[in-house]
Formats: structure tokens, sequence, C-alpha cells
């Protein structure tokens, strides 16, 4: 169709051409071949010029050439508009992530989902029988919701309990995110992260994931949201719960992906609270030869990797930033963003980072945790600080990977040294955000 387009286009150009030049001639006698076809008074494009008027002749070429000229220009213009348009549509064919080019070129049939048909090992499932499951969609049953959609509790009818993700008609690009989620949680199989159940097709009358339903919230919600309690977190909790996410990310980049939005809204938890990582819509394929991937900035206010948000260069280490927040309010049972702070410490992190540099982590510790009560909570609250402290470095080259985060995390659990180097009290930390990390594999202080 774009082919054929162009050659109209082109014709066009040439009738213009044609008529540009006829126009000159017209006015232009002296151009005409002198041939018995084309007289003047004979030629059908040729007139007799008026008899000694040569003003008004010359006037007459120079409104033939302009426009002749003009149409030629118009000619060029829509020919560069349509050629755009084109560029414009191939360029886009290849803006989505690898694995959701493969998706989306053999997209499930409505048939398929109707007769319980799969799709790259995931099961589909039919619009009718998920309106049914969640009481047609009934507010009641609604779990939560964010910037792409609502979350519904549904019950199957086999008896299994489910979380419906329902994408927002709004959302421009929610079947690149459909896509995106439904293709990553396909290859990804691991006991903290949330289990993909299912997905309607891509034809059906709505966009619907179908998740395992995990039912006791989100840390969020613990630490500072609606189940929020004084001392229903103790310290080995938080640390369970920050060793498990940890333990996901690990899998997440040694899969090749980027979650890009590690937050505790996104970090669910069952009846043991289990960790279960969550809300895969924005991860991208990150291949592991790579440094970095040029990506406009997406995630949570709060959350964001600076030197992503600024340079546009997403990598692992925007995962390993946004865990370090995360830490901070394992620790401090406060919000990743607040208004209501001063000025300074609207931004959770930037808070961490002034009260660690002034030897002032009790103003940010939670004080239902023991801080100030117990010395073994004490000494293990100040080395998951320094951890954070280190995740949370500006530039990314200057933060651990989410490997050596583990393995400190670990080492702090089991009051063992060996697995990384830990300092022992906050009266140590640095002084400045340019502090290197220290590698796991080497005993000194290096520069990656």
């Amino acid at each position: 169709m774009e082919t054929f387009l162009l050659r109209i286009h082109f014709r066009n150009a040439a009738v213009l051409v044609t008529f540009a030049t006829a126009f000159l001639l017209r006015f232009r006698p002296s151009l005409a071949d002198d041939n018995d076809d084309c007289k003047i008074g004979t030629c059908p494009f040729l007139l007799p010029p008026p008899p000694d008027n040569s003003d008004d002749i010359k006037k007459k070429i120079i409104i033939g050439t302009c426009t002749g000229f003009g149409a030629l220009l118009l000619t060029l213009l829509v020919l560069g508009i349509c050629y755009r348009w084109r560029q414009l549509r191939r360029k886009r064919s290849h803006m989505l992530p690898y694995v959701q080019r493969s998706v989306l070129s053999n997209p499930p049939s409505v048939e398929e989902a109707e007769n319980g048909g799969t799709y790259l090992g995931v099961h589909l499932f039919s619009y009718k029988e998920l309106e049914e499951a969640t009481n047609h969609f009934d507010s009641n049953k609604e779990l939560g919701d964010g910037g792409f959609g609502t979350v519904h509790y549904g019950l199957l009818k086999d008896g299994r309990a489910v979380a419906v993700k329902r994408l927002f008609e709004s959302n421009f690009k929610r079947v690149e995110q459909f896509m995106n989620e439904v293709g990553i949680l396909a290859r990804l199989r691991h006991h903290n992260l949330v289990s993909l159940y299912g997905c309607t097709s891509s034809n059906s009358r709505e966009l619907l994931l179908v998740y395992e339903y995990v039912p006791n919230g989100t840390v969020a919600d613990h630490l500072h949201g609606k189940l929020a309690k004084p001392s229903k977190l103790p310290w080995s909790t938080r640390m369970k719960i920050a060793i498990e996410t940890a333990s996901a990310l690990v899998y997440l980049h040694a899969s090749e992906i980027i979650h890009r939005d590690v937050k505790t809204n996104n970090i669910l938890l069952d009846n043991h609270y289990s960790v279960k990582v969550a809300d895969f819509g924005l991860s991208r394929l990150f291949p592991l030869d790579v440094t970095h991937v040029s990506t406009a900035p997406q995630g949570t206010p709060g959350y964001v990797d600076p030197e992503y948000h600024q340079c546009y260069q997403l990598s692992d280490k925007s995962d390993v930033f946004s865990f370090g927040v995360v830490l901070v309010e394992l620790m401090s049972s406060m919000p990743a963003v607040d208004i209501t702070r001063h000025r300074q410490e609207i931004n959770l992190f930037n808070m961490a980072i002034n009260k660690i540099q002034s030897h002032a982590l009790h103003e940010l510790v939670d004080p239902s945790l023991g801080f100030e009560s117990d010395d073994k909570i004490k000494d293990m609250i100040t080395s998951v600080a320094e951890v954070a402290f280190q995740c949370l470095q500006s530039m990314k080259d200057e933060r651990p990977t989410m490997m050596e985060v583990l393995d400190s995390l670990n080492a702090i659990q089991n009051r063992n040294g060996d697995a990384v180097q830990v300092k022992n009290g906050y009266e140590s930390s640095p002084s400045s955000m340019s502090v290197s990390w220290v590698s796991s594999n080497t005993s000194t202080a290096t520069n990656y």
C-alpha cells in the first residue's frame, strides 16, 4: 500500500512539472519548437504574445516561473512527508523489546482463547471466564490500582484464587506492556517472583493478566500503609524480606532482565511474609554483554536511579539504586516520597544519605525496631544502612551488583563476615557519595 501511494505521488509530481513547463511555454513562445504542430496561434499551449507590451510579457514570465517553482516545491514537500511517515512506521515496528516482537509475530486468536489454548506456554483465558471469576470486576473485589490498570480478586472454576490485572483503556501503551509482561514472566521461574497463570488473547475484548493471588498485601502496606501497625514487622521479618527481594533481583539480572520499577508497592507478601516480586510491565531485556540500554526514564518517583533519569542510560545498577531505597524503607518505615517532610528530605534517599553522613542513623530508624535497646539489632541495622548507602551512590559504577548486595545481606544475617567486607558501625560511614564498593572478589576498594 505504501509503495502504491508513493507511485501515485511520483505521478502527481510528473503532472505538476509538465503543467509548469506548459505554463512557461504559454508565456514564452520563443521556447517552442519550430514545427508544424506547434505554431503560434495553433499550438493549444501557445497564444500570440500581446503586441509591443514587454512589461506584460516579463510579468507573466515571472508569474509562470514562480508558479512552476512553487508547484515543484509543493511536490517535493509531499514526497518528503510521505518518506518520513514511512520511516517512522518502520522505526515504530522496531521499538518493542526483543521478546515483544516474537510475541506479536503470531498473536493468538479469540478461538484459541475460547478453547483454552496456550501461548508461549501461558494458558489463555476467555474474557467471559475472567469476568465471571471477578463477579463482573466488582469494585468491592479490587485489590489495588496503579498507573496502568487495576487488580481484582477472582476465583476460577477450578477453585484457584487469582489476581486479575485489567489494563486501562486510556493507557496507549497497554498492548506493549501486556505483551512485555507475558513474554517476560513466561520464561521466569523463581519462588520469590509472582507466578503468571495466564492471560487473555491480544484480540480479546480487554487485555487481562491472571496471577497467583498473594493474600497478605504489599510491603508498603505493612510499613506505612493500610496494614501498618507498631511492631507488626519485627526486624527479623524485615531482614527476611530484604534478602528474598535481593534474591529475586539477582535471578532477574542473571536472566538478562531489568525490573525497572522496584518498590515496596511491587513486593507482595504471603501469609508467611515470604516475598513475591510483581509488576513486570516496565521490565526490559538486558543482554549481559552490554553496559547499558538507552531509553526514556520510566519508573516511580523516589525510586528512579538519578543517572538513568539524567542520562537516559538504563542498567542493572538502576535496580540496585531502587533496592537501596527499599532497604531504607525497611529500616525507617517511611514512604519513599513524602511532601510533608522538609524540602531536602521529601525523597527518602536524600534523607538517608544525610543521616548516615552526619552520624545520625538513629534519627532515621523506626523506633519500634529496638535500635536503641538491642545491640544486636543495632549492629545489623547499621550494617544494612552501609549496604543501602552503597546502593544509593549517584554514579552507577560506584554501586555494588545485586549479587554483592545479596552476599552482604546474607553475611549480616548470619553474622559471618567472610562473604563480603561489611563495615561494623555507622561511625565509619563514608562522608561522600563517591566511595567505591568493596567487591566480594577483592579485599580493597576497586573502581569498575
